[in-house]
């Protein structure tokens, strides 16, 4: 392949040549007698004849801040010239390393109330909203630093958006459109002398255009992620109950031309579609509400600018399509509908609070009245829920105070191994010298009796080799200890996440830890007495004994079905952020998918070596999950794999494990495998499915603003640690 090449300036324009060949040429509508080029500190590679001195942009014969590729730098429009009908936009590259034209683009619609939609190929694969005066409506909060300021300008004779950087002209920032389609905002690290990432816009499911089809609410936080808007119904009631939202929903009652109308107010949405909208930026609110009433057509208004209290008129027609709802953000609109369902909706909102009011009244007398006796049984019916236990579970050995403290050295500081939410975590030593583990509830903990006897009625009933034995309680005198068998090399990620345990572990003893911790949860599922969930399954209670055998441990949250049950719901969500199942995050719901979730996520760290929520890569910003799910696209699989085990001999059974693991944290829990499928799948060489994408991947991950204003200003702050731990409540 030719490499070298010629830009040439002439009095007709550029052209790049290789040989003779022209390959590329911009030519200019103006003959030059002494045509110059040059590239701006911006960025701007200019053409101008230098005879006439010219000094201004309006000056310039040439630029190429007007055809942008990839790249939106700052002082570069983006948007039309509505006089000469010069289009600024985005395009992608094909790929990292190839910058020939890519699927996406990012470009501005001017029809009605003009927004942006970016494509892919031809098709709408996402839209901003309109401009609301202060930024896009559908856009997220992503300069909260500062470190740049937007302009959207909109006349009779220009439509773009602009970025400018807080340096004025210098390209500090850019946006930049990748070749999968995400947007990246980047800035110039001076003191490293890189291009450091400081937020990805990826696609989320909520902002796949029309996702939800017409009158429909996307929700990111829901599940299933499309409702109808207040007043419509699913167009297609089967469908939609089966994921296809795409027909979106119908009002349910009808709206004639000469039924008395009012309006509903919907908060915090994402602005519908405003491609066939009407807009004058001169009426105020009012005139716009009574603008839409005396129009048949119009089935929504709101504000066009949302500065100082609201200004301008947009109402839209026929019908709301690619609408989002937040639970922060958003704006106010003003929908359409018949009198009668006003009036019902009114009188259900005078109804309830009232209901509410009434029953918050009788419920505080209550209160009052047995607060008294609550205080004066409380250590009597501890008492009795704790010897009721002891009687249910006489399997579990009831183990004097005082033999406890003499075995821990009266829980001296030299025998604490750690600390969790249940409290501190002792070593003692019997008197025939069996060294045990001594968990002591803490006075203060945020655990108490119920995830005590919740323990102790869980596995005080099981018998496993992977998961951790129980070997007694003690209850006396209001204490709640539990003690079980001593784990001598702690916990999972002791060794996983340390740079020197990691390079102990080869794949060998890896691979007999995911199957341990596999046979382990199929016990739980489907062979003890009970079908149990654990809830709270992590590389931290993962337990290991002197052979490296794991052993699950931490019962504290686990919940127990009889019979043929196997999910439940909660309004009380408990466990740790980066392990826990979309729907049981979202929604409460939890099943022995969401054990099988967890499952997956730790069966990454361990390939990888790496934690999935402050996992940190130099060219995204996605979590663990987001980037093995990006490198099985691409076929890269190698740079997921923990240095360690990049042994060839290896290689296959390594990506094997992987696609077993976003087979476990796939988005749908119907999709992922049971754990008597997973074990079959790591012990066999069955075809395996291909994944679907993993729940809780595409993070717009924001890096400490304090610490990157110190970057930007040249400071040598190391980024501040992020826990991923939620708190035991």
């Amino acid at each position: 392949m030719n490499t070298s090449g010629i830009l040439r300036v002439s009095d007709q324009g550029l052209s790049l040549q290789t040989g003779n060949e022209i390959i590329w040429s911009a030519k200019t509508s103006i003959l030059m007698k002494n045509p110059v080029a040059r590239l701006l500190g911006s960025g701007n590679l200019v053409v101008r004849d230098d005879d006439h001195h010219m000094n201004n942009t309006e000056d310039f014969v040439w630029q190429s801040f007007d055809y942008p590729a990839d790249n939106l730098l700052p002082g570069m429009k983006m948007g039309i010239d509505l006089v000469t009908g010069l289009e600024r936009y985005l395009t992608s590259w094909k790929s990292a390393n190839d910058p020939s034209t890519g699927s996406f683009t990012d470009r501005l619609d001017p029809h009605g109330f003009p927004q942006f939609f970016r494509f892919k190929d031809s098709a709408k694969w996402s839209r901003t909203g309109p401009w609301n005066g202060w930024q896009f409506s559908g856009a997220p909060k992503s300069n909260q630093s500062g470190l740049y300021t937007e302009k959207f300008v909109f006349n009779e004779k220009e439509i773009y958006y602009k970025l400018d950087s807080v340096r004025g002209t210098s390209a500090d920032v850019r946006f930049h459109l990748t070749p999968n389609g995400d947007i990246k905002f980047l800035f110039w690290n001076y003191q490293e002398q890189f291009w450091k990432p400081y937020v990805t816009f990826s696609l989320s499911n909520c902002e796949q255009y029309k996702l939800c089809g017409a009158n429909g609410l996307c929700k990111i936080s829901n599940s299933p992620r499309c409702e109808c808007l207040t007043g419509f119904i699913p167009k297609f009631p089967e469908k939609w109950k089966e994921g296809d939202w795409s027909g979106g929903c119908v009002r349910k009652k009808k709206l004639d031309c000469g039924t008395k109308a009012g309006f509903l107010k919907n908060t915090r949405v994402k602005l519908p579609d405003t491609r066939y909208s009407w807009y004058d930026l001169r009426m105020t609110l009012e005139q716009c509400r009574r603008l839409c009433l005396k129009n048949c057509s119009c089935i929504a208004y709101t504000n066009a600018d949302i500065r100082s209290g609201g200004s301008g008129c947009l109402l839209w027609f026929n019908e709301l399509s690619d609408s989002r709802g937040y639970t922060e953000e958003g704006e106010d609109i003003y929908v359409k509908m018949a009198s009668s369902e006003l009036v019902k909706r009114l009188m259900w909102i005078i109804l309830i609070p009232a209901v509410i009011a009434l029953t918050s009244l009788y419920m505080l007398l209550l209160w009052k009245r047995k607060q008294n006796i609550k205080e004066n049984m409380k250590l009597s019916s501890e008492s009795v829920a704790l010897t009721e236990l002891e009687s249910e579970d006489r399997e579990l050995p009831s183990v004097d105070f005082k033999r406890i403290a003499n075995a821990t050295d009266n829980f001296s500081r030299k025998n604490k191994l750690g600390e969790g939410g249940f409290g501190p975590v002792y070593k003692g030593i019997w008197n025939g010298g069996h060294e045990i583990a001594v968990k002591r509830l803490s006075k203060h903990s945020g655990q108490g009796q119920d995830e005590f006897i919740n323990e102790v009625s869980c596995i005080g009933k099981l018998q496993h080799r992977n998961l951790v034995t129980l070997l007694g309680c003690c209850t006396e005198k209001g204490e709640r200890i539990l003690i079980y068998e001593y784990m001598a090399n702690k916990s999972l990620d002791s060794f996983i996440f340390d740079n020197e345990g990691r390079n102990s572990m080869d794949w060998l003893q890896r691979s007999n830890i995911i199957n341990g911790i596999a046979r382990g949860l199929l016990y739980l599922h489907q062979d003890s007495k009970l079908r149990i969930i654990h809830r709270d399954l992590k590389a931290s209670n993962i337990l290991l004994d002197h052979e490296m055998n794991p052993k699950i441990s931490d019962f504290g949250m686990a919940r127990c079905f009889r019979g043929s049950q196997t999910e439940g719901y909660t309004s009380r969500i408990v466990g740790t952020y980066g392990y826990m199942s979309p729907e049981y995050a979202s929604d409460g719901q939890f099943s022995v998918k969401s054990d099988v979730y967890s499952f997956g996520v730790i069966l990454m760290e361990i390939v990888s070596g790496k934690k999935n929520r402050l996992f940190d890569h130099a060219d995204q910003s996605l979590n663990l999950l987001g980037h093995a799910w990006r490198s099985y696209n691409e076929d890269k699989l190698l740079g997921l794999i923990d240095e360690v085990l990049l042994d060839s001999s290896n290689q296959m059974e390594l990506f094997r494990v992987i696609q077993i693991g976003l087979l476990c944290v796939q988005e749908d829990p119907n999709d992922r495998p049971f754990m008597s499928e997973v074990l079959l799948m790591l012990s066999s060489k069955m075809q395996l499915p291909r994944p679907k994408k993993p729940g809780f991947f595409m993070e717009r991950t924001f890096q400490d603003t304090d610490h990157l204003l110190d970057d930007f200003k040249f400071s040598s702050c190391n980024r501040s640690a992020i826990t991923s731990l939620l708190p035991r409540q």
